[in-house]
């Protein structure tokens, strides 16, 4: 197939392009680059790759690019509650307008995999599993724009939504600003922690795991077309105090504590059910211990001067 991925050159984009290469696509990546990442210099020798410099709200670029594609994966964004704050007209313009362009400018024909996030549920009912019928509640401004483009998405039709669990693990173009990247990136460095609101659970994914999920709905397209999946480790719905306590038994001198006093700014609290997705046939690969042994290799590597979105 031939496919257009918007953010190519990103956190999850750099494992997906890769990979859809190995399988023999023809893909086109485009980026802007805005983090002056490298990671996708290991494949500009496939003869099957175009990379773009270019921004995803170009109307003409992606005019361009969209109408030989079989598949799109909209993967630009400004990802992450903080960075959308901190630049809510871009948010908007990339993570919701950019996503709408491509709707428009797309045949019916032409299929969409979106990555949603499942921040939309934002505070959940204690003990209750967050399923794709459980109403969206985001929490931010990021949760608010993914859930919109979602709706756009469906509505739209012939697509395929993921709502994405807090993503971890290593990748070329790495991010230290999400949940388990960062805490065990504390663990390996710093060696504690100090939590806020401790009990506060959520879902977590790998991001090898995300690009499978992402071949997955290629391969089995009509079967889920149309419709939203939740995807995460179904054994991995964790507060942050168990998340540090899963980090300890391969860390054992990290010391964390809540604290008595102070607030998360991030609201997220809820459990998720991932029984949809695996109804298709689909299991991750990379168990929570698992990812967590990468990253403190990968830590080895990298500091925190170099990755994030804020």
């Amino acid at each position: 197939m031939k496919i257009l991925v918007t953010g190519g050159a990103g956190y999850i984009g750099s494992i997906l392009v890769p990979t859809l290469l190995q399988k023999g696509h023809e893909v086109t990546a485009l980026d802007s680059f805005m983090y002056n990442q490298t990671s996708l210099l290991d494949v500009c020798n496939n003869e099957k790759l175009t990379i773009v410099r270019g921004d995803a709200r170009d109307e003409n670029l992606m005019k361009k690019h969209i109408k030989s594609a079989d598949v799109i994966f909209p993967l630009a964004c400004l990802t992450g509650a903080p960075l959308c704050a901190k630049d809510p007209v871009g948010a908007r313009s990339v993570n919701l307008e950019a996503v709408k362009l491509v709707l428009k400018l797309r045949s019916r024909e032409q299929r969409v995999i979106f990555p949603n996030t499942n921040s939309g549920y934002g505070v959940g009912e204690k003990g209750v599993f967050c399923t794709e019928e459980t109403p969206m509640r985001p929490v931010t401004l990021y949760g608010q724009l993914k859930v919109d483009a979602e709706k756009s998405v469906l509505d739209a039709g012939n697509a395929v939504v993921f709502r994405l669990a807090t993503v971890f693990g290593v990748s070329p173009r790495m991010r230290l600003d999400l949940l388990v990247n960062d805490f065990v990136y504390r663990a390996v460095t710093d060696r504690f922690v100090v939590l806020f609101e401790a009990h506060f659970k959520r879902n977590y994914i790998h991001v090898r795991d995300v690009t499978k999920a992402f071949i997955h709905a290629i391969d089995n397209f009509e079967q889920m077309k149309n419709q939203p999946y939740n995807m995460g480790l179904s054994e991995a719905n964790l507060s942050k105090m168990e998340l540090c306590q899963e980090i300890k038994k391969q860390v054992p001198d990290f010391y964390f504590v809540e604290a008595a006093v102070g607030e998360d700014p991030d609201k997220r609290d809820y459990i998720v059910s991932n029984a949809k997705v695996e109804a298709t046939g689909f299991k991750p690969d990379v168990g929570l211990q698992k990812g967590i042994a990468e990253l403190i290799k990968g830590y080895q590597i990298v500091r925190r001067n170099q990755f994030g979105n804020v």
